[in-house]
């Protein structure tokens, strides 16, 4: 008798079932229930079990509603007010007692139906229902929009961690409904989204909704791994450097050479402290010295790196000579060293009386013009001797590369300072006597014009600004 009442059971098709004009109510609490998908439920209220009690004996139909407040509220009674209008019709196929007390009910959502009054709600929730239509329209607008969704939704499959074969059944799926549902609840929408899409009845509208969600979860979802992807690839490029570089200093110190290397860099970084530097320059030392340190020997980066921070200790940045600025010692010298050229001596000997009665003057420039062999860089020498100066010619005749005065951009492999830090260098003080000798004979072709660039040299104004290239 009992196996043939379990023929009957399996052979009923819940589809097939009339829905009753009243039903028992069982509240979801943060989740909603679609139309020809089934779930277990966990049932642990005393009233809800009696309504699942109630429903075994009766033709196992309830209605399943989603409660608005999405979470459960322990033993509080529900707020009818609380409910959502529109749920689905639930059969119970099996129910199973756990060793706690609680009910394990398989049900399966056969239709849509929707709430139009509470009958009852002792000891559970009684309502007059109606019967939401789910009719099926054909046309090449629903069948795109089918086409479109099952396509789209192989697609978040293949990019997702989603069961292949869900796939396969949304493929396999004939009813339009089903599949939107079912496509819905795998695009982790929040629980009024999914209550909007239950209630939607036109079909087409419905299609309309889910591609356009379906749309939204896949740009996340490449966005996503466009992210994924490019932190992988940084994260591997990072590694793979940092095992070369463990392999390096491995290497290096199988050979000796990591000790030597170290060596190099504490003995810059003790000269750099021991250097009389500028603020500035202080700074872009201790910069490089640290770029040094990370860049391997063999790099002509690092090559780079050591020529530059030579060249900046090896400046004169506060080392300067005192100026004597005696101008009966000065008419000596000029005269003991130059015969005539009283109008020279007399001009010379009126600019280091300016000096001497106006210390902080800036430096003003002397031009000295005459034929070769009249004595104009013997005077230069004069001038720097009686100052108690270092003294510097530069000879400009056939410079045509502006470089020769601003210097290289140090990118360049054997790039060098101009001949303004180069003769600085030389002098070993920040305060020479510059001679600038055959001005006139500086040429200027594709390479730049040094004419332009000596303008910033020679102005008074500007001339404590100059920055070489090469320091940049």
């Amino acid at each position: 008798m009992e196996t043939q009442e379990n023929k009957t059971e399996q052979r009923l098709d819940p589809l097939t079932l009339k829905i009753p004009a009243t039903l028992p109510v069982l509240p979801l609490h943060g989740f909603v229930f679609f139309p020809g998908m089934g779930f277990p439920l966990q049932i642990g209220s005393d009233s809800s079990k009696q309504l699942i009690d109630s429903t075994l004996l009766g033709d196992r139909m309830l209605a399943l509603v989603s409660h608005r407040k999405g979470e459960a509220g322990g033993e509080e009674p529900t707020v009818i007010s609380d409910l959502h209008r529109v749920g689905v019709v639930g059969y119970i196929h099996k129910m199973s007692k756990s060793p706690e007390g609680q009910y394990q009910v398989l049900i399966s959502a056969i239709r849509k139906v929707a709430v139009e009054e509470y009958a009852e709600t002792e000891p559970f929730l009684v309502a007059r229902v109606s019967e939401v239509p789910m009719a099926a329209v054909e046309g090449k607008t629903v069948e795109a929009l089918i086409y479109n969704i099952r396509t789209r939704f192989q697609q978040l499959v293949k990019d997702t961690q989603l069961p292949a074969e869900l796939g396969l059944t949304v493929a396999a799926l004939n009813d339009p409904f089903h599949i939107a549902y079912l496509v819905t609840s795998q695009l982790g929408l929040n629980l009024e989204e999914e209550q909007e899409i239950l209630e939607i009845e036109p079909l087409e509208d419905l299609l309309h909704r889910i591609a356009r969600e379906l749309n939204k979860r896949l740009e996340t979802v490449e966005m996503s791994n466009e992210i994924q992807q490019s932190i992988k690839k940084d994260m591997d490029s990072k590694q793979r450097e940092f095992f070369l570089r463990q392999q390096l200093k491995a290497i290096r110190k199988e050979l000796g050479e990591g000790d030597d290397d170290n060596a190099q860099i504490a003995e810059l970084r003790k000269k750099v402290d021991e250097t009389i530097l500028s603020e500035e320059a202080r700074k872009v030392a201790d910069r490089e010295l640290d770029r040094m340190a990370r860049i391997p020997p063999s790099s002509p980066e690092y090559t780079v790196s050591r020529n530059y921070l030579d060249w900046i200790l090896d400046l004169p940045w506060q080392i300067a000579t005192e100026d004597t600025l005696d101008l009966d010692k000065a008419q000596d010298d000029l005269d003991r060293d130059h015969h005539g050229l009283q109008k020279i001596k007399k001009r010379i000997i009126e600019f280091l009386a300016v000096r001497k009665l106006k210390q902080d003057l800036h430096g003003p420039i002397l031009c000295l013009v005459g034929p070769p062999g009249v004595g104009k860089t013997s005077l230069g020498q004069s001038i720097a001797r009686t100052m108690g100066r270092k003294f510097v010619r530069i000879s400009l005749g056939g410079v045509h590369d502006e470089a020769e005065i601003r210097g290289h951009r140090r990118t360049y492999i054997g790039a060098l300072p101009g001949r303004i830090i180069q003769s600085l260098k030389k002098a070993g003080s920040c305060n020479p006597v510059f001679l600038l000798d055959e001005i006139d004979k500086v040429g200027n072709d594709f390479r730049g014009d040094p004419s332009s660039a000596l303008l910033e040299v020679l102005d008074p104004e500007q001339n404590a600004t100059f920055t070489d290239h090469y320091l940049e």
